[in-house]
């Protein structure tokens, strides 16, 4: 039920109808849609690309469960997946790979909304209709939005909270007013998947089960073995094949999503022609590993691809929670004390780039960067929120000379020890309370291990103790649901429009929010503003300037132990998978490759 005060709210917003209204073929967070009304197809799809064949995906990790929307049970990746794909449920609309943050019609085929972005109308198309043949409903997209919010992840709840009323509206639309403008809402609700009020158990929902789900899309689920193997077939009747938005989608006749306990595996497989595409993460593999006979004969192809987004980060989380890890000097040291000129030049062949910012290689990073005027004003009120270097634009990560050994290097992180108070007792590094620094990292499988080891030798070196455990997905997943972790690995991808997302990560909100990804406990009201700062941007400038400041905030916490990118994208497929030949401004699109007749 809505609160009176929400019906109150939305009652005034009604009073006032905005004149800057109008029905579009599509929506953009800043500015206008690239594409026009009438395009014939996204240019980074061949919409020629032939249909037909099976195509072997590999993912690490196991399920058992078939609903990917719900806090219980380990849901199947591939069903709801960025790289390959929303196969079993369509959204509202379809995002473009090529823009920024731009969305173009699916199963709404006009949206509309006002300048200020005090409601979106969806209006639907009357050929959407589900894999049993039922048509897609305003009741259907209400339906889906409720559901979510009371038995889905709690993202979900967070976001239809701030929806004051939703209505059906003729002819065949829904319009959803909110509880307050919000710039980025719009385009986050077109990309929720609807669900079929008619064929889904409501009152089970948020239940694991091995029970596929109906959903819109262009694949339905034909064979289950849990844990192992997930087959989907194409829909010969999936609505939305000649749309736009689509042609040049979803090519082959079956996906097949193999699950493996660790990446060798997926590797090795590969190798032996039972996987059709391996997107590579490690440098020194694709350095070497791939002098297989395939390769030579031309039967394996390797791609690299160029990606205009930021690298994201991908850091050792602490968890700011644990009483050893509150101290952000402490947290400074730490990551001071992983040695990047060691363990690339020794584990990947120097083929990465240490990460310095959550949006390295883009505009919205603030490394190198003095802070604007505009950054100055937002972090004003939160003076001691940014260190001076940070603000400046003249931090650095330390840099050591890649011998193992650098005294120099180690003794600048002793040195923040010892300013804050900390000191050594015999060969152990005690806090200002007297307590031993020793704390544990959390790793799936064994893929972070070496890096951990490396990270693990300097920090003794200080007389920190790092325990490393590697626990299996299950026990991964039940451990990072009730936060029973110092320390884990981590990636946080980065787009060219970071949005509400940022608020599960690092908000407040998110903070003791069961299911979140606040793994680091993150609940700072600097931190906060700038989300809201760039959530309300009016502009890109502005935007920028409030990423930016984020940027700062984030990095002087110290929660994350940055890592490093490689500056190209890898895979790695067999001759008889074909792709276009134009990239797209997020670098590879798996949904838009094919199999070669």
């Amino acid at each position: 039920m809505l609160r009176p005060l929400s019906l109150a709210l939305a009652a005034l917003l009604a009073l006032a109808p905005a004149a800057d209204a109008q029905p579009s073929h599509g929506l953009s967070m800043h500015g206008q849609p690239a594409l026009p009304a009438d395009f014939d197809h996204f240019p980074y799809a061949n919409p020629e690309a032939p249909k037909g064949g099976v195509i072997n995906y590999a993912l690490q990790g196991t399920f058992d469960s078939l609903n990917p929307f719900i806090v219980q049970g380990q849901g199947a990746s591939g069903i709801v997946d960025l790289q390959r794909g929303y196969n079993i449920f369509d959204s509202l609309m379809q995002r473009s790979a090529d823009e920024p943050f731009s969305m173009y019609p699916l199963l709404a085929k006009s949206v509309e909304t006002d300048d200020a972005r005090s409601f979106v109308e969806f209006q639907l198309d009357e050929r959407a209709k589900f894999s049993d043949g039922q048509p897609v409903t305003p009741d259907d997209v209400i339906f889906s939005l409720e559901l979510l919010r009371d038995k889905g992840w709690p993202r979900y709840a967070t976001t239809v909270k701030k929806i004051a009323t939703m209505e059906k509206v003729a002819p065949n639309g829904v319009r959803l007013t909110f509880v307050a403008p919000d710039r980025e809402l719009p385009l986050i609700l077109s990309l929720w998947p609807i669900l079929p009020k008619h064929a889904t158990d409501a009152e089970n929902f948020a239940r694991s089960s091995l029970k596929p789900l109906i959903g819109s899309g262009p694949y339905v689920i034909s064979s289950v073995r849990p844990g192992e193997l997930l087959v989907l077939k194409r829909n010969p009747d999936y609505w939305a094949t000649d749309l736009p938005s689509r042609r040049g989608f979803n090519n082959y006749d079956e996906i097949r999503l193999n699950y493996f306990r660790d990446d060798n595996a997926m590797f090795e497989a590969f190798k032996k022609g039972l996987i059709d595409v391996h997107i590579e993460a490690d440098s020194s593999r694709w350095a070497k590993d791939y002098g297989f006979p395939a390769v030579a004969e031309g039967k394996v192809i390797k791609d690299t691809f160029r990606s205009g987004v930021p690298s994201g980060m991908l850091g050792f989380v602490l968890n700011s929670r644990r009483p050893v890890l509150q101290d952000k000097q402490l947290r400074r040291a730490l990551a001071d004390l992983l040695d990047f000129e060691w363990v690339n030049a020794n584990l990947f062949g120097n083929s990465f780039t240490r990460t310095k910012s959550f949006y390295d290689n883009s505009s919205l990073s603030s490394f190198g960067t003095p802070a604007s005027e505009g950054e100055k004003a937002l972090l004003a009120p939160f003076p001691d929120a940014v260190d001076p270097d940070i603000l400046a634009g003249t931090w650095k990560p330390p840099v050591s000379d890649g011998s193992g050994r650098d005294r120099a290097f180690v003794k600048r992180a002793y040195d923040i020890l010892v300013a804050a108070g900390y000191k050594r007792q015999g060969s152990t590094m005690v806090s200002p309370s007297g307590e031993p620094v020793a704390f544990e990292i959390m790793l799936k499988s064994k893929g972070g291990e070496p890096v951990a080891l490396a990270w693990q030798r300097t920090l003794a070196l200080l007389g920190i103790r790092l325990d490393i455990r590697s626990v299996d997905d299950a026990q991964y997943q039940q451990r990072l649901i009730s936060r029973d972790f110092d320390a884990i690995l981590n990636y946080y991808p980065s787009s060219l429009s970071p949005g509400v997302e940022q608020v599960g990560r690092w908000g407040s909100a998110s903070k003791d929010a069961q299911g979140s990804m606040n793994y680091a406990g993150v609940g700072e009201p600097a931190v906060d503003a700038m989300i809201d700062a760039l959530l309300n941007a009016r502009d890109r400038p502005a935007f920028e300037d409030a990423v930016r400041a984020y940027d700062r905030v984030l990095l002087s916490g110290a929660w994350v132990v940055p890592l490093y990118h490689q500056p190209e994208q890898w895979v790695a497929r067999w001759n008889h998978i074909g792709r276009p030949d134009t990239t797209p401004l997020t670098g590879y699109q798996l949904t838009t490759w094919w199999r070669q007749p």
